[in-house]
């Protein structure tokens, strides 16, 4: 086990702290306003008379938009660095939020919670990122540091979901939103310390490049389509994605249907985040211990029996409470263990165009969640299928993960001074 001293812990001085800090406040206002959109399908339904499967719709396009458009993101931030491309997302962010707020029409909340939402998510969240912690950690601490800033980018989901209940329930739906679309401009500026680490470590980055042949993008995708554990791990990021959309879109809405306290759907949400903060951290100690994919596979038979258990024993505030806490330890964990996984077999010179299409498959399984809870609760009248499957697609997932070879197909990445 390497003795260096971990990045996390160096002094202040050190960049890499600096961009673990800026990137956990931008996941942080990214990942917390967009958990707050289930708390909104019902008063848009109520309020201004939209079909749930509508408002369904709106938010699951925005996670199918995020998925197409996040490969383009990645790119741009591997070429131009991560500051332009999240001043772009975080305008284009706030602006579909604002959108959403000033016109009760259908159209206006698919293209702003759908269209213009989902690219500034994109560009504002783990494709750039992250990405951007990858490069400034030593290739020896790059799972933890992925797991810190994710951690550290949690708090928006505790501190975001109460926000936007309180002020929606004060001052109504387009109060809520402007006020979202406010703190997600905020965070916009951070994005210039992203490429701190880049722009210090300029001269030795070039040493680097010279003394290690960086195959082209085109190469480096060609090879990673043709790797047996790139595909598996592709497959596998779509349960990840249609697990979560479906149960922050549609557990408030469930949790009311099981006559559940009013406001107990919020704080099952921020309790997720609160403890995906200890999840993330765990899954990033984790990675840099045991292999990325067992860690992996083991997270998705946690998470698929967690639901299980869920949907079929009775519903009490209890029950709940502990769903929530071990969701949340499972949550977004997988994100710096697959990023990272990728960062190990094929380098981080193209990490954010690499992870850009896993994670489009991740998002293909988020609009799958989040539409389908619509579509079979106004079909049926109930969640029971869709349940069964969220259950189910945990042991699918798993099964992919195990097998995945790790074997590196990149040069090694020298070690930083």
């Amino acid at each position: 086990m390497s003795t260096a001293k971990p990045a996390y812990a160096a002094p202040l001085k050190n960049p890499t702290v600096y961009v673990i800090v800026a990137a956990a406040l931008i996941i942080s206002a990214a990942m917390g306003i967009r958990q707050t959109f289930g708390l909104f399908i019902g008063p848009f339904s109520y309020d201004r008379g939209l079909p749930v499967t509508l408002v369904a719709f709106a938010i699951a396009l925005h996670n199918l938009v995020w998925g197409f458009a996040q490969p383009f993101a990645g790119a741009a931030a591997d070429r131009y660095g991560a500051a332009p491309v999240v001043a772009f997302g975080a305008t284009t962010f706030a602006a579909g939020l604002a959108l959403a707020a000033g016109s009760p029409s259908a159209i206006a909340l698919i293209a702003g919670l759908g269209l213009l939402v989902g690219i500034g998510v994109s560009c504002t969240t783990f494709g750039v990122v992250l990405t951007a912690v990858g490069r400034a950690a030593m290739p020896e601490q790059r799972s933890m540091a992925m797991g810190i800033a994710s951690a550290g980018g949690s708090l928006g989901q505790v501190l975001m979901v109460p926000f936007a209940q309180l002020v929606r329930e004060t001052s109504g739906i387009s109060t809520s939103l402007y006020a979202l679309a406010f703190l997600m401009l905020v965070a916009a500026p951070f994005g210039i310390l992203l490429d701190r680490r880049r722009e210090v470590g300029a001269p030795h980055v070039a040493a680097s490049t010279a003394a290690a042949t960086v195959p082209p993008l085109r190469e480096t995708l060609a090879h990673a389509m043709r790797h047996r554990g790139y595909r598996l791990l592709t497959l596998g990021f779509f349960t990840c994605g249609f697990q979560l959309a479906f149960i922050a879109t549609h557990l408030p809405g469930y949790l009311t249907l099981c006559h559940m306290p009013m406001g107990l759907g919020a704080t099952a949400l921020a309790l997720i985040g609160l403890f995906n903060m200890a999840g993330s951290w765990a899954c990033g100690w984790l990675g840099g211990r045991f292999r990325q994919q067992h860690v992996l596979g083991w997270l998705y038979l946690i998470r698929g029996a967690t639901i299980a258990a869920f949907f079929l024993l009775p519903k009490s505030t209890v029950s709940v409470v502990l769903f929530a806490a071990v969701m949340g330890l499972t949550w977004l964990g997988t994100v710096p263990l697959t990023s990272g996984l990728i960062a190990k077999v094929f380098g981080t010179r193209h990490l954010g165009t690499l992870f850009g299409v896993v994670f489009l498959s991740h998002q293909l399984g988020s609009f799958l969640g989040a539409w389908l809870g619509g579509y079979v609760f106004d079909a049926t009248g109930s969640y029971t299928l869709i349940w069964a499957a969220t259950a189910l697609a945990g042991l699918f997932a798993a099964l992919l993960h195990f097998p995945i070879n790790d074997t590196v197909h990149a040069p090694v990445e020298p070690a930083r001074a």
